[in-house]
Parts: C-alpha cells; structure tokens; sequence
C-alpha cells in the first residue's frame, strides 16, 4: 500500500503540467494550525522556551506570506489566541471553514533517556544536541491519505532543496504498522492514530520545523533569515501542491 501510495505521488510530481496564471481560483484556503496552546505549550526548548512561541512564530510568517498571494487568500490561523483547543476541534474548525490543505506546525522534542542537563542563566535545564532536523507527518486515516502524502513528499523535497535536513531519530520507534519512517531522504513519517491528522477530512500534515531540545538547532529556529528561509520552503511546496490539485481537477472535466 504504502509504496502504491509513493509511487502514485512520484509520478504527480514527474508528470504534472503547469498552470497559467488565469486558472488559479483564487481560493485555495489552507489552514496553518498553531500546535499546543499556552497552558499546554508542549516541549520546551534547551533554554527554557515553550514550543507554543516557536510554533506561533512560523505559523503567523506563513500565514502572511500566504495572505500576500491572490491563490491563497482565504487561508486562515486555527487557534492564534492560543486557547485551550482540542485536536479534533481543530480539524472541525477547518472543514467548516472550507480548507483545502490543513498545515500544523510543530516543534520537535527527544526520547527521555536521550536528555542531558546543561546550567543555563543559574537554571539546570534538559538539552539534546544529538539529534537535529526537521520531520514531517501524515496519516493513512486522514480523509484524503494520498494528497496528504503527496504533499508530505512534496514538502520534504522544498526542504531539501532549500538546505534543510531531516532528522531521523523517530525511526527507532516507527517501524511499521501504524508508525513507519516512509521516505528517509525527505523526512517523512506515516503516523495513522495522530489526532490532528486522523480527524481531518482535508489532505493534511504535521511539520516539525527542528528539534528545540538541541541547543544549537535552538538558535537557529530563533533566527529570523533562518525562519523565514523556512517559511519560503513551506510557501514553495504549498504553491507546487496546489497548482497540482488544480491541474488534477481540471483534467477530470476534460
């Protein structure tokens, strides 16, 4: 099933034709979910920063930058007040909203028994400098599973051509069933029973933009080239996957 899947996104990728600028329908709304809230902020980074302030960050660069282009001027945050709102909510939120693609941004933690402690500004804080990289996630039980991961791959591949690299230290826990490490180049995990994705009934992926627990990684995801040289990589693979989706549709009409 699984090499079905990646051969059948392989091949949009190969053989699709582009577009013109006249067919775009100017509403293809994505929705930029901002992973964990403000209570519940998630991992927390080698210097002490909440995953919440990292995700908000990415998520609202592309959110503007997809708000700036015509073709994607629908797309909206899911939870920017950064409230207690559940995984399954989330998705609801975007289908009612007539999302087309649902993006959440994450940032990566470590295993427990893979923590070291490190003083940093009198306080002993948790650190990994291991493991590095981005990873990205799609599931099987999503509503529309070969677009999620036709976008995942598509993804992985902007990131690599804009200088990022995956990170694999999740494949020693993905080995197959419902975890399995898909593609090892481009940094793409199948995760079937991942809430946010499971529910969504829209193609959808979860990013993990770098590991915060790595301290050097940390001041790079704090950086603001290094962001939005991200956000670009995220924006491109958005653009190339929705001029896909069009083509796609308007073959099935001729």
């Amino acid at each position: 099933m699984v090499f079905f899947l990646m051969m059948c996104c392989f091949s949009l990728l190969l053989f699709g034709t582009p577009i013109s600028s006249e067919c775009w329908a100017g509403d293809f709304k994505v929705a930029v979910d901002i992973g964990h809230t403000r209570n519940t902020p998630g991992a927390i980074s080698a210097r002490g920063v909440p995953e919440y302030l990292f995700n908000k960050r990415i998520a609202t660069l592309l959110h503007q930058k997809l708000l700036h282009d015509q073709r994607f001027k629908g797309s909206f945050m899911i939870n920017e007040s950064g409230d207690d709102l559940s995984l399954p909510a989330r998705a609801a939120l975007a289908d009612r909203q007539g999302a087309v693609l649902f993006v959440s941004i994450h940032h990566d933690s470590v295993e427990p028994k893979d923590l070291s402690y490190w003083l940093y500004q009198g306080k002993l804080l948790a650190h990994c400098d291991k493991f590095a990289g981005y990873s990205i996630f799609y599931s099987e039980e999503n509503g529309s599973p070969l677009n999620s991961l036709t976008f995942a791959v598509i993804l992985g591949s902007e990131m690599l051509r804009n200088g990022f690299c995956p990170t694999l230290h999740h494949a020693e826990k993905f080995t197959g069933g419902d975890k399995d490490l898909i593609d090892r180049i481009r940094g793409v995990y199948k995760y079937n029973k991942l809430v946010v994705l499971r529910t969504t009934e829209m193609p959808a992926v979860l990013f993990e933009c770098g590991v915060i627990k790595n301290s050097n990684e940390e001041l790079q995801l704090s950086n603001s080239d290094y962001q939005q040289r991200m956000v670009d990589a995220l924006f491109n693979a958005i653009k190339i996957y929705s001029t896909q989706i069009i083509n796609d549709n308007m073959n099935q009409k001729d």
